[in-house]
């Protein structure tokens, strides 16, 4: 079980507050918000991938069935190097511990889909009220694009089988032809990297675990992020000042974004876009990612390392 707890001690480590709270406060994630996800994303997968493995060593102490699968093709040495004949009294609570752990995470992710599908079921019964009736003869099945009567000014990204974005009039009359292009440009951005997929794994295991640091951290930090991403994305295409004009435009009469996630961060866009930071470098960002990914086999390095060893 000396693996078990050192598989609980990278979650620790990595779920405890000084991890989260320092690439919270650190001022490069600002500078390029999609490398920032995918550190987020590693850190994430480590933790689960510790449970994981913890769970099926646990279980595998524990229950003999489990020892046989799991250890079946193994040779005897290799289920010797891991001592998990003589489990300790505190196996089982463990065990039974990281298995509650495992059905609750998988719940709040089923949650938050049947959640997603059904709040997407809904918006999309609702376009169809308002959607402009189509002359007859035309096709039912409408474009990617969908224009709304409405004199509000807003435009989103609707995801789903077939994904639709969605402009109101009020939008088209407010901005510009290269504004609306930013705008649009944003939301594709959206679609393009599964930014809802990321959102609902951040918001159901924030959900799930509200006292775990990471997970809250991270919940916050995606719903921030993906906004940055999304916003480089238009910018590259349609200029910083065009895209923080797109956004002052499109929001100036209510101050904030109609999506929940931007409320908060619309101020600190805008003056982003104004005053853009510079990205990292192209060897600081490899290093990063190539870092960021090797974080998740450390669970991997410990669970195999007794067997590897006894192997050798």
């Amino acid at each position: 079980m000396t693996v078990c707890l050192l598989l609980l001690s990278v979650v620790a480590l990595t779920a405890a507050v000084p991890a989260p709270r320092a690439l919270t406060r650190a001022a490069w994630p600002e500078r390029d918000p999609v490398v920032a996800l995918w550190v987020w994303q590693c850190l994430v997968a480590t933790v689960l991938l510790c449970c994981l493995t913890a769970l099926v060593l646990g279980a595998a102490a524990v229950f003999h069935t489990v020892r046989d699968r799991v250890f079946a093709p193994a040779p005897p040495a290799v289920t010797a190097a891991y001592d998990l004949s003589t489990a300790p009294a505190w196996a089982a609570v463990l065990t039974v511990v990281l298995a509650c752990g495992a059905a609750w995470t998988t719940a709040m992710l089923a949650r938050e889909l049947v959640e997603a599908r059904r709040s997407r079921g809904q918006a999309r019964a609702n376009l169809r009220e308002r959607a402009p009736e189509l002359p007859a003869g035309l096709p039912a099945a409408r474009g990617p694009m969908l224009v709304l009567e409405d004199e509000y000014p807003d435009a989103w990204w609707m995801p789903g089988h077939p994904p639709q974005l969605v402009v109101t009039t009020g939008a088209l009359h407010r901005l510009t032809d290269l504004q609306l292009d930013a705008v649009l440009t944003h939301e594709r951005g959206h679609a393009r990297a599964h930014h809802d997929w990321l959102l609902h794994l951040s918001t159901a295991l924030a959900t799930g675990f509200p006292r775990v640091p990471l997970f809250t951290h991270f919940c916050d930090q995606t719903h921030r992020l993906v906004e940055l991403a999304a916003d480089d994305t238009a910018s590259r295409r349609c200029g910083h000042l065009t895209t923080a004009l797109a956004l002052i435009e499109l929001n100036q009469h209510r101050g904030v974004l109609s999506c929940d996630s931007s409320r908060r961060f619309l101020g600190e866009r805008v003056d982003r876009l104004l005053e853009p930071p510079p990205r990292l470098l192209r060897r600081h960002r490899a290093l990063t990612t190539t870092v960021a990914a090797l974080v998740p086999l450390l669970p991997l390095l410990i669970t195999f390392a007794p067997g590897l060893t006894a192997l050798s």
